[in-house]
């Protein structure tokens, strides 16, 4: 049932998307499109009391639970960039909006990209590993919460490895095509 209404919640969330922005943009009614837009946080609510009911039911703690939280996680800490990103596009392609800007490719400037894209991975893993932490003490001592606690350290080498990603772009900058031609000459 957990996986299903995961399942649901994803799909749930690029159809709020769509209609938000379908009816902000195509139907000219931003008001509305916002307010659709705005209904998204509900579907992690629901798949969290969902999740909190099944646990407190006496449903043994496993993956399932454990990628609810994770998925309420990313929504928490990747949602808003992803609605952001969406809206840009659909701004240009249907409402004249100006081309969506596009990441720096060289330099400090794109150390500083990947650091704020690294930002919204590491809050996507600390609330997963909050959520997954609070569902192992509601749990309690008597429950089997290794599949939980396999969770939490698949977060914390999602950590890691954006952090990695971060730091090899400020230790080692791409270099663009004019410094590499001052470079040779």
């Amino acid at each position: 049932m957990i996986v299903t209404l995961i399942v649901l919640c994803e799909v749930g969330f690029w159809v709020l998307l769509a209609a938000g922005l379908a009816l902000r943009y195509v139907a000219r009614k931003p008001r509305l499109g916002a307010a659709v837009l705005l209904c998204e946080p509900l579907l992690e609510v629901v798949l969290l009391v969902v999740t909190a009911i099944d646990l407190k039911n006496g449903a043994a703690p496993d993956w399932k639970h454990g990628l609810a939280a994770v998925y309420i996680g990313f929504t928490v800490g990747l949602g808003h960039s992803t609605i952001t990103w969406a809206d840009a596009r659909v701004a240009h392609r249907f409402a004249g909006g100006p081309p969506p800007v596009k990441p720096p490719k060289y330099g400090m400037a794109r150390a500083a990209h990947e650091w704020r894209t690294a930002a919204r991975w590491v809050l996507a893993a600390v609330t997963a590993l909050a959520l997954l932490e609070t569902a192992v003490l509601y749990v309690g001592g008597d429950g089997d919460t290794g599949s939980l606690r396999m969770w939490q350290r698949t977060m914390l080498w999602v950590i890691g490895i954006n952090l990695v990603i971060a730091g090899s772009y400020t230790l080692f900058p791409k270099r663009g095509p004019k410094d590499r031609v001052g470079a040779g000459g």
